[in-house]
């Protein structure tokens, strides 16, 4: 069995300790499901070289072929880290930005692995107070060990072990297949974007159903006659 893991990054210097934490965590869990028998490919998603295109779908625009393709990884990923900047006791507005121009049924029941940075241990219960309703909107599922570093945090044993456990829960996830049993069992009951990116939810004009009532309506057809046929004798 093969799996995608997706690495999405909202950090915006270089280096990045957003990025850093990231990559920390997708290779624990490569190792975990190497270590199960699973081939992984690791998709990085990086949202600073995008910030503009991100900015104008946001507001209306037509998503840029880099944003589309970042939405693509997604929408085919078994598994996904996010990793988000903290300012001024909120995750980024970049990160922000992004999740917003993502469908609603994008990631319904992928599993997610929650991590944030910041300059000071004040922000520590961010990835859990912002980014875990942030993807319990989303219908993902997000795994119980969220990850949070800042500048003291990276040479201690306690975040190795964090990372570690952080790392089992998604792995464990994945090998699992709980996931795709969710989707496959409740996909057609949650609402899907027409013409959206989610995979399952693709869909054309060619399954519009033209002749249903309401779209013979829309075609000008003798209204009053299509009522009084659907009147009680």
């Amino acid at each position: 069995m093969s799996v995608e893991l997706v690495v999405v990054s909202a950090g915006v210097s270089e280096p990045s300790t957003t990025r850093m934490l990231a990559d920390r965590a997708a290779r624990a869990v490569v190792a975990r499901l190497r270590g199960s028998g699973r081939d992984t490919t690791v998709h990085v998603v990086e949202l600073a070289p995008i910030a503009a295109e991100i900015a104008r779908t946001l507001v209306g625009g037509p998503a840029a072929p880099a944003v589309q393709e970042a939405i693509g990884r997604l929408a085919t990923a078994d598994a996904v880290i996010v990793s988000a900047p903290v300012y001024k006791a909120g995750i980024s507005g970049l990160f922000k930005s992004f999740v917003d121009v993502l469908d609603n049924d994008l990631l319904i029941a992928k599993p997610v692995l929650l991590a944030a940075t910041a300059g000071s241990a004040r922000h520590a219960m961010v990835a859990d107070d912002h980014l875990r309703p942030l993807f319990a909107f989303l219908r993902a599922i997000p795994v119980p060990t969220s990850l949070f570093a800042a500048p003291e945090d990276w040479a201690a044993a306690e975040m190795t072990e964090r990372v570690d456990r952080a790392a089992a829960e998604l792995a464990a996830l994945v090998v699992s297949g709980v996931g795709r049993d969710i989707a496959d069992g409740g996909w057609g009951g949650y609402q899907h974007t027409f013409g959206g990116n989610a995979t399952r939810a693709q869909r054309s004009g060619a399954d519009v159903d033209l002749d249903s009532d309401l779209m013979r309506l829309a075609r000008g057809e003798d209204v009053e006659g299509l009522l009084s046929s659907k009147k009680p004798k």
